[in-house]
């Protein structure tokens, strides 16, 4: 069982930053896709961001594209989400999540462990 840990959410104005972090209980160097998802009041969960470890490569949702940064730090066991030029529309619970699909993959059922989500809240 992985245990993993969100925190870094919280109150921010439209146009201002946030950054994100998971922390997981087993080593990440091993995992090979991590990713962030969020969930908005009344809507279903959306991908948002996911970083594979095979080529380091990453893929986003187009309405974070340009605007939110996904990276791991394999010495910290840590997964971030770098949230820039913040939107009202960005508000909702973001939740961490890993999986061993080889290739990326952007889909809820793809991923094995969840964390308890972190609150983003953008105000206009």
């Amino acid at each position: 069982q992985v245990q993993l840990v969100e925190s870094g959410g919280g109150l921010v104005q439209a146009g201002g930053s946030l950054r994100l972090s998971c922390t997981a209980s087993a080593r990440t160097v091993n995992i090979n896709n991590m990713a962030w998802f969020r969930q908005a009041p009344g809507k279903e969960r959306e991908f948002v961001a996911v970083h594979n470890r095979f080529g380091s490569s990453t893929r986003y949702a187009d309405s974070v594209k340009g605007r939110f940064t996904i990276s791991r730090d394999n010495m910290q066991n840590t997964l971030f989400l770098q949230m820039n030029s913040l939107k009202p529309e960005d508000t909702a619970v973001y939740y961490c999540a890993i999986g061993q699909k080889v290739a990326s993959s952007s889909r809820p059922t793809d991923f094995n462990y969840w964390g308890q989500g972190t609150q983003v809240t953008v105000s206009s």
